[in-house]
């Protein structure tokens, strides 16, 4: 199986930022993209090329009706960490593939997971659904990103970095973490997907390497120009701020990674893996700094004089 040939791919989660990622490069390379939406059509993401399907995760039909006609497929789950809804989305999207005959499936798990069993629902949810794939027996391929340098390019934290030179996050500041944009995801997901002899493997994906809050502070600045320095959230305070965007279960399931990772038990949890994946996978991501230098940072400055 080549890059080279276009292939028809199933994108569910086309409509979210990392799913969106996926199905905006899939495009670009000419692959066929579907995706499964409840959104109205006024309130979908520009996606060309994409053809949009109206439709639940939830419902076995419309998830066979995505899968029609595709060899390929991508999975992000969307933000949901109660077990038995994850099970049947899983559940859904296995039997549909099974009935397309999809050639392969990546199932992005949104995160890294730890070795053993933990109680918080954004690993086990997703390690469930993984399970779930795995044992259908269609051919698959996970990967588990670390953390989204996009999560940095919002709202929350634009304006602290531009104007005060503020790197607030609630990951702890000696966690060495292998950051990654949501592009950088796509071509992870693009490689899983069509390169040779991948079924059954699982990749920890990530970016060139890992850094502590400082070195990433520091590859900000480098970014933007200006000196930037770490601080570590109280993930209680993050949580809480984000319930008031996505109402408290997803926040809490959102934030249970970083009560995880604040408490110490796997601090190479988001570490990268020692260039397997961008070895198998072909990858090559750029620095931080790269990135960083990239964004249009100035849409967050409380200063209306022209940025530079």
């Amino acid at each position: 199986m080549s890059s080279e040939n276009p292939i028809r791919v199933a994108v569910v989660g086309g409509t979210g930022f990392q799913g969106g990622a996926v199905a905006r490069l899939l495009a670009e390379r000419h692959h066929r993209v579907r995706t499964l939406t409840r959104r109205p059509s006024a309130d979908r993401p520009p996606l060309p090329g994409a053809f949009f399907l109206a439709g639940d995760l939830g419902r076995p039909d419309d998830v066979r009706q995505l899968f029609e006609g595709t060899t390929h497929a991508f999975m992000t789950m969307p933000l949901v960490y109660d077990g038995e809804r994850v099970e049947a989305y899983a559940r859904n999207v296995a039997e549909a593939a099974l009935e397309a005959g999809t050639e392969r499936l990546v199932f992005n798990a949104n995160t890294r997971i730890p070795l053993g069993p933990t109680d918080v629902a954004a690993f086990e949810t997703r390690r469930l659904a993984e399970r779930v794939l795995r044992d259908s027996g269609v051919p698959l391929v996970v990967i588990r990103p670390p953390v989204y340098l996009d999560n940095l390019f919002s709202p929350w934290n634009g304006p602290a970095l531009v104007d005060d030179g503020v790197l607030a996050y609630p990951l702890p500041a000696a966690a060495r973490t292998a950051w990654l944009s949501h592009r950088g995801l796509a071509e992870a997901a693009l490689a899983a997907l069509t390169r040779e002899d991948l079924e059954g493997r699982t990749f920890d994906i990530g970016g060139q390497r890992s850094l502590t809050g400082d070195e990433l502070a520091a590859a900000f600045g480098r970014g933007l120009g200006r000196t930037v320095r770490y601080e570590e959230l109280d993930p209680a305070a993050f949580e809480r701020s984000l319930a008031q965007l996505l109402g408290p279960e997803t926040a809490a399931g959102v934030a249970g990674i970083y009560h995880f990772m604040a408490g110490g038990a796997d601090p190479l949890l988001m570490a990268d893996d020692d260039g397997v994946s961008t070895e198998v996978l072909a990858l090559e991501p750029p620095p931080v700094e790269e990135w960083v230098a990239r964004q249009p940072w100035q849409v967050w400055s409380s200063d209306p004089s022209p940025q530079h």
